[in-house]
């Protein structure tokens, strides 16, 4: 595949328009193509892109739905909400729904983001605060267009029209989040060396019991168990005692396995409001409604919540009721079925960090990197990949760009490869802070390299020198070759940080596209677009 030259195109969207530097250069590119236009041109006020914008997509001659959502701006995970919801005004009410997720399309709802703003807006799912990543800004937005669909019919908006609401297919057991399977923890081991300023572990779990199987690129929840530690400070703090009955079962199993205990959700403050009063009143239904009165709400867990209204004494029924359940947790699966057959593996940042004096953990990276001993039984699921998968053809040459976790699934596709015997090259770009000390699989992938199985191995250390090189400076760096693989048919895998890193890659492609293709940014950008279509572009991003 080759890129035609095309002279440079020109800046429709103005400096000041509320779009990162890759949605204006998409967005150029776009109008560019629509218009014909190469000669220079005055760019569009904000209102006018915008406006330009909803006729185009919105308008009596729009393309289908799916192709509308999949070309959308604001499908972007690296966008603030405040910019997807402002792109999505004047939208029907199911794609502003949409853009009020997390755009990661993770799964870990139960639905991709398309179906689960079509579930609530057929109201086959009222539960909406689903959305993990999104987190309390997700839920509050939702709250807010959903009342809406709870007063009454929404203003007609026949250019796009709801898809039906797809909902999570239940069949049996570990195929969906509703419906889990038992499978058995194994062992973990830490990926890094001394001197690391990270924890990562290796996981194993055997899925031989639970009667599970998977592909490669397909991920695997689980649902964790919170830190008993923190489980006795939430009871001690509410003084009420640990076995009090809330429907069939005690008040520390549901502070256990039952509700979330980060971060403090609006409706804990809420219930603080009724049973307080003067100014403690007042701030807890400024907290509950979003506000921010001392500085600290980002800062707040159930515990510090409790901590701060401290004295209260809520019926712990109530309590549990106004917490959000525990969700389950999805990760890339680092291991292929035909390498290790019966096993899952996964590859886990566990997170601490220091809030107060006090450590708070990532409830699931640390249940997996250190409370789960081995032999117990976890519940999990298969999430099925939608978009990630390997080349149908193996002698396709692929591309893998994975720093940190991100690894993950490349380290899947890799084994896969490998006890297939595919005849395609394999090229990883992997990195993270320290070559000593955070080369994860170091052993697998140097055996793999001298094999001349992995064809290509590119490694990014951003803490070995007074500059940091991330592997997008790696890709710039072999850009030239970076080309000659995509004109060879090479399949580009990303997988890792969806706010900074995927961006930065892609960044980095279009520019190496641009400048080893002949063409303009413009059509650099379309070149990937078009990548994508084919599949030939694909990201696992969280």
């Amino acid at each position: 595949m080759s890129v035609t030259p095309r002279p440079p195109i020109p800046s429709f969207i103005p400096e000041s328009a509320p779009f990162t530097p890759e949605q204006r250069l998409w967005l150029n590119g776009l109008f560019a193509g629509l218009f014909g236009l190469q000669d220079s041109v005055t760019p569009l006020s904000s209102a006018d892109a915008a406006k330009l914008l909803t006729g185009l997509f919105d308008g009596g001659t729009a393309p289908p739905a799916a192709d509308v959502d999949d070309g959308a701006p604001w499908h972007d995970p690296a966008m603030p909400l405040a910019d997807r919801m402002k792109l999505a005004e004047g939208r029907p009410l199911p794609r502003r729904l949409m853009a009020a997720m997390a755009q990661q399309d993770c799964g870990q709802c139960g639905y991709n983001c398309r179906d689960y703003a079509d579930a609530l807006f057929a109201k086959s799912e009222k539960r909406l605060n689903l959305c993990v990543p999104g987190g309390k800004e997700t839920s509050r937005m939702l709250k807010q267009l959903y009342q809406e669909l709870e007063s009454g019919p929404t203003p007609a908006t026949p250019a796009i029209e709801a898809a039906p609401a797809k909902q999570p297919v239940v069949s049996r057991p570990g195929y969906s989040r509703d419906n889990p399977a038992y499978a058995t923890f194994v062992s973990r081991r830490r990926l890094n060396k001394a001197g690391s300023e990270k924890e990562t572990w290796h996981i194993d779990i055997d899925i031989d019991d639970a009667d599970l199987d998977y592909a490669v690129g397909d991920c695997f929840g689980v649902f964790p168990a919170n830190d008993p530690a923190l489980v006795d400070a939430v009871i001690a703090a509410l003084h009420a005692p640990a076995d009090f009955p809330i429907g069939g079962r005690t008040l520390r199993a549901e502070l256990t396995d039952g509700v979330s205990l980060s971060p403090a959700p609006d409706m804990l403050f809420q219930l603080i409001s009724y049973i307080t009063g003067g100014e403690r009143k007042q701030k807890a239904k400024q907290l509950a409604a979003g506000e921010d009165p001392d500085g600290d709400a980002v800062t707040l867990d159930v515990l510090a919540a409790l901590q701060k209204f401290s004295g209260i004494r809520p019926d712990p029924e109530a309590f549990i009721e106004s917490l959000d359940p525990l969700q389950p947790r999805v990760y890339s699966i680092s291991s292929s079925p035909k390498s290790d057959p019966g096993r899952v593996s996964l590859t886990v940042d566990a997170v601490r960090y220091q809030v107060d004096k006090r450590t708070r953990l990532g409830v699931c990276s640390t249940f997996l990197g250190g409370r789960v001993a081995p032999g117990d039984k976890i519940r999990v699921y298969v999430q099925k990949a939608q978009h990630f998968a390997l080349p149908s053809d193996p002698a396709k040459p692929i591309i893998m760009i994975g720093p940190g976790t991100g690894i993950a699934p490349f380290r899947a596709f890799l084994h896969e490869r490998w006890a297939s015997k595919a005849p395609g090259r394999n090229w990883l770009f992997f990195g993270h802070q320290r070559s000593k000390c955070d080369f994860f699989y170091e052993e697998e992938l140097v055996a793999m390299r001298s094999a001349g199985f992995l064809t290509r191995l590119t490694l990014a250390w951003s803490r070995d020198s007074e500059e940091k090189i991330y592997v997008q400076h790696r890709m710039r760096e072999v850009g030239r070759d970076l080309w000659s693989w995509l004109n060879d048919g090479a399949h580009i895998y990303v997988c890792g940080d969806a706010r900074r890193m995927a961006k930065d890659v892609e960044a980095a492609l279009a520019e190496i596209i641009a400048q080893h293709g002949g063409c303009g940014s413009g059509e650099a950008v379309r070149f990937l677009a078009e990548l994508k279509t084919k599949g030939r572009y694909q990201t696992d991003v969280y």
